[in-house]
């Protein structure tokens, strides 16, 4: 019973931070229905595409939500579960929420461009260029994080079709395969054979589940290596093309899957409490330092995504600013999906509790196959047809969830990559010389940053994942900071930013700064593994780079303040 009250607790608070905090924010920066979307006024066909809001609201949330709501409180829940809790909920509303729907509006008002050019706008050239070397070095965190948890989803002992007893990750493979065809399919019909949305969602969800049963009886098995190669084509194919071809459609259709995975969890939750199926097995509070690290700054850093994540700016000002077809829609899309992915993070932290001495014994080999089976658990005992059932479900939903956004950080990683080689003025590779001409064409920006994702994402996801959530929630700070900085410069109201903004800069500082601090001490005792001079050289770069641009900033807000406050 107490996993229904956690639960309910949540989707309350949420619900009433959506409806009071997400209508004020609205109102204090003006957001205006009437004026012309970016997606309407430079409509491409390719990058800017006017997309239906609950299109967009299903590649929003597919993208953002990733493996981070599920990884991050999940490891996170060895504190107790009331402090990832709070955090899941009041970091949701206050500063996830704050800082998805800044990013979409402040993007926005950018013609669409990515918040490295509301930097541009507020702070200058050099900072501009500075968070574009930083964004690149988290994307390549995203990729690699996500390959890793992708491909170790897909990979089975196997070989080829396999039929009868099929594993979970070989329905998983197949599944997500179909998926690609589907969204092609679903990406023709709707936007170039004239097929309404609602007959054309009808279908898809039809054929969802026809994927899903064949899915649970054949499968399709490779080894991890070969996963991680057939990733990288993909991702790589999946950033080039118009994005109503693949991303859009593919996205759209995966959310009905992941609302999907939810409900079943939350059936789950209820059915357990009344059933006594299992029970939730995690301390309130488990004390201030535990095997994980200090409750701070580790707990802020390891929810990651279930309270706030830099990603999100990166998403809202990369893709969904582009596709966003009324003002009106920045609100439920921006600030409503960061909201449903804390009842996410929370949905993970109950599941994990089922299963919490199991998972702390090291029983499952990550915590997406801890989150399956503690939502199984509340269906059926272990080793019966509707707990394998369920599990594997769980399981294709965590890698659609990863699969999702992996295809839109390739594409970020493609604006950015061309941005950071492109002159003011020039608004694409076409406009530049010499070897910037080179560097700036979309395939060179994706095929540097596939290629070295995929290589980073044959480490341990261990060795990558500590360092991308503090790397991830400074983008965070730095995010929060620029769309601050902004608001300030065009007179609206800015303050609701300045406590989230140092919160989050002063935890992950302090946390890339231990990160460097112990990586340096196991240099000195001999330790000379490779991974760890990534984790070190990586995080001692985005440290740095996010000094000079906070140093940058400050006098920029202190001259605003005055004036201001005057």
């Amino acid at each position: 019973m107490k996993a229904v009250l956690i639960i309910v607790a949540a989707i309350v608070l949420l619900i009433i931070g959506y409806v009071t905090y997400g209508a004020w924010l609205a109102k204090q920066w003006g957001i205006d229905p009437k004026k012309k979307t970016p997606a309407v006024r430079m409509g491409d066909g390719v990058d800017y595409v006017a997309a239906k809001p609950a299109v967009l609201m299903g590649h929003h949330f597919s993208s953002i939500a990733g493996a981070g709501p599920i990884n991050g409180p999940i490891q996170a829940a060895v504190f107790g579960w009331v402090p990832v809790f709070l955090w899941c909920v009041l970091g949701g509303i206050f500063f996830g929420g704050l800082h998805d729907f800044g990013s979409l509006f402040a993007s926005i008002r950018h013609d669409g461009k990515s918040i490295g050019e509301v930097i541009r706008d507020s702070m200058g050239p050099k900072a501009h260029k500075l968070f574009l070397i930083f964004a690149l070095l988290v994307l390549i965190l995203v990729v690699a994080s996500f390959v890793n948890v992708v491909a170790g989803t897909f990979a089975s002992d196997n070989a080829g079709l396999t039929t009868g007893t099929v594993t979970g990750n070989e329905t998983t493979a197949m599944v997500s395969m179909l998926f690609i065809v589907l969204a092609v399919l679903y990406g023709i019909l709707t936007n170039r054979a004239g097929l309404k949305t609602l007959p054309a969602t009808i279908m898809g969800i039809v054929l969802i589940c026809g994927m899903l049963v064949l899915g649970l009886n054949v499968g399709l098995a490779a080894g991890r290596t070969f996963w991680i190669v057939f990733i990288g084509l993909y991702i790589t194919v999946a950033s080039l093309v118009p994005v109503w071809i693949l991303l859009q459609p593919r996205d759209y259709l995966s959310s009905f899957l992941l609302y999907g995975m939810m409900l079943v969890a939350l059936v789950g939750i209820v059915f357990s409490a009344f059933t006594g199926n299992t029970s939730f097995e995690i301390p309130a509070f488990a004390g201030w330092k535990v095997s994980l690290g200090t409750l701070f700054p580790t707990l802020f850093i390891t929810v990651a995504c279930g309270a706030c994540s830099g990603f999100h700016s990166l998403v809202a000002s990369g893709t969904t600013s582009k596709q966003l077809a009324s003002e009106a829609d920045a609100k439920p899309i921006g600030y409503g999906s960061m909201l449903v992915e804390s009842a996410l993070g929370v949905i993970s932290l109950i599941a994990v509790g089922m299963v919490f001495t199991k998972y702390t014994a090291g029983d499952f080999g990550s915590p997406a196959v801890a989150f399956a089976a503690g939502i199984a658990s509340m269906f059926s005992t272990d080793g019966s047809a509707v707990y394998g059932t369920v599990y594997a479900l769980l399981t294709l939903a965590v890698s659609v969830f990863a699969l999702t956004s992996l295809d839109t950080a390739t594409r970020l990683s493609r604006f950015m990559f061309s941005e950071l080689f492109l002159k003011e003025g020039e608004e694409s590779y076409k406009d530049a010389t010499g070897i910037r001409r080179v560097l700036c064409h979309p395939l060179v920006g994706t095929l540097a940053m596939v290629v070295i994702g995929c290589v980073l994402g044959g480490l341990k996801l261990s060795q990558i994942w500590g360092l991308f959530g503090a790397a991830n929630q400074l983008l965070a700070g730095i995010a929060l900071m620029a769309v601050c900085t902004w608001l300030g410069n065009v007179g609206k109201n800015n303050k609701m930013f300045y406590f989230p903004m140092a919160f989050m800069l002063l935890a992950t500082l302090t946390s890339l700064f231990m990160t460097v601090w112990n990586k340096i001490q196991g240099f000195l005792a001999g330790d000379m593994a490779w991974g760890n001079w990534f984790q070190a050289i990586f995080a001692a770069a985005m440290f740095i780079l996010a000094i000079i641009l906070v140093i940058t900033d400050l006098p920029i807000l202190a001259r605003k303040k005055v004036k201001q406050d005057a």
